[in-house]
């Protein structure tokens, strides 16, 4: 067997002995912090209404979407925050990373909660580190959340460290949770990098919507009224939103002032789902497999993408990681083993019938945890239908997403053959990445309390407006 060679560090060498310009696209991923699908005035979805919110202004990312495409079924790859952030990182699922839950295990209940690694690993290759290796410069600002010592170890030329949610605290009005400080060094590290003839890439890992006590105070004024019960979480929540907004224009601007707009991907996107009910249709939220856990806002703006354009074809946050490297030339055998996404270039040209090739198929959600009254559960979608088990109950619901965004009529007693083929495939896909899983709790009494539960999933208010046929 012949080893592939690849010929890109000599290209690159050559290019900078000759002081010629590398002209591979720039990359930019923007992540927010537990923003829901509907968290912005941007519609998710064309013909939806609860893609959308009610009160926040964000009129940036809403020029932002005008020119670019629009995702309407985009995931994080999972309901919390650090399992996203590690698979975006390492292009793998957190079922196979081991790493599904960020808050502490909740004890005395009837299945126990696996133990998580909760540091990434020196072996991982990170998109920072390949994108490096490539010829990038490479930024990571704001939230890292998965160890390891930080970005600087793990392929980031520049950073701010081995931060996490407390690192939002301490930054107030006039730089709300360090968003204006985050963009502020992005256009610098961006502004370096366009004089060393180098392609670059940032992630900005936002800390909001953590925080949001901490917005402008002219912004919270604004908002002080206009919700409903005046609400002053719903409020400083808002507030934050159109601050985190301003600081995405602030970065936007610098892109074009810079003149490198025409060549530069950029990408925004949220590290999980944050609620649903009425108001937006979906069902669930963080700690939870339901759409409104898991299905995220996601805009891309780049070379070759129609401007005001939609893509309904589902794709997850570990896409992103061969995406990137298929725009920095990037031979796919120098890959490391184990991916799980494929890219969406040929979304980006073709939306309608573009297909992203994966290893599998399927997309899978995996949370054996308590984090909210469904308690452990795992989600599966392959097309338009999406399977929940329940692992306390040990059984599965069955939905048509492209009749039930809301996941409200439970279809697994009407249509048993693609019941049981979803959690067949289901079973087989978390054996073969080696999925850690719930196991029962031998001491469980159901008689003694049990520790209190973070947040609150959707699975009672569901039972309750599910329609069994």
């Amino acid at each position: 067997m012949q080893r592939a060679f690849s010929f890109l560090p000599i290209v690159l060498w050559l290019l900078s002995s000759l002081g010629m310009a590398d002209d591979r696209p720039n990359i930019i991923l923007m992540l927010a912090d537990d923003q829901g699908w509907s968290g912005l005035s941007v519609a998710m979805h064309p013909t939806f209404a609860g893609s959308k919110g009610d009160i926040f202004q964000t009129p940036n990312l809403e020029r932002f979407a005008s020119q670019g495409m629009r995702f309407s079924s985009a995931y994080a790859p999972a309901s919390v925050c650090s399992p996203t952030r590690i698979s975006l990182q390492t292009g793998k699922s957190p079922a196979a990373l081991h790493w599904t839950k960020a808050a502490p295990a909740v004890q005395g209940q009837k299945f126990i909660e696996p133990q998580l690694i909760k540091n990434i690993a020196a072996n991982e290759v990170t998109i920072g580190e390949i994108l490096r290796k490539a010829g990038y410069a490479t930024a990571h600002y704001g939230k890292w959340h998965i160890a390891g010592g930080g970005p600087g170890n793990h392929g980031y030329d520049e950073h701010d460290g081995d931060t996490g949610n407390e690192n939002a605290f301490q930054f107030k009005d006039p730089n709300p949770v360090d968003i204006f400080g985050m963009a502020e060094r992005a256009a610098n590290f961006i502004e370096r990098s366009k004089k060393a003839n180098k392609p670059f890439f940032i992630q900005l890992s936002w800390n909001a919507l953590h925080a949001s006590e901490n917005a402008n105070e002219a912004t919270k004024a604004k908002y002080a009224n206009v919700t409903a019960g005046n609400n002053s979480k719903a409020s400083s929540v808002a507030a934050i939103t159109e601050d985190l907004d301003t600081g995405v224009g602030k970065l936007l601007t610098s892109v074009q002032k810079l003149g490198l707009a025409q060549n530069t991907y950029v990408i925004y996107m949220s590290d999980n789902g944050s609620g649903g009910g009425k108001r937006t249709g979906l069902n669930g939220g963080k700690g939870s497999v339901w759409e409104g856990g898991v299905r995220v806002p996601f805009i891309i703006r780049g070379p070759g993408i129609e401007a005001n354009s939609w893509c309904d074809t589902p794709i997850v946050g570990y896409d992103l990681y061969p995406t990137f490297c298929a725009w920095a030339g990037i031979n796919p055998a120098a890959l490391p083993p184990g991916l799980e996404g494929g890219s969406i270039l040929p979304l980006l040209s073709n939306p309608k019938q573009g297909v992203v090739q994966r290893a599998r198929p399927e997309l899978v959600f995996h949370f054996p945890h308590y984090q909210s009254d469904d308690g452990p559960h795992s989600a599966i979608r392959m097309g338009n239908l999406k399977l929940i088990y329940f692992y306390e109950k040990n059984s599965s619901s069955l939905f048509d997403l492209s009749k039930d965004i809301g996941e409200r009529t439970d279809l697994a007693a009407k249509m048993p053959k693609e019941t049981q083929e979803l959690q067949q495939r289901l079973v087989q896909y978390l054996k073969d990445v080696d999925a850690q899983q719930p196991t029962p709790n031998q001491n469980f009494d159901p008689s003694q309390p049990t520790q209190a539960r973070k947040g609150r999933g959707a699975q009672e208010k569901t039972n309750r407006g599910m329609k069994k046929k």
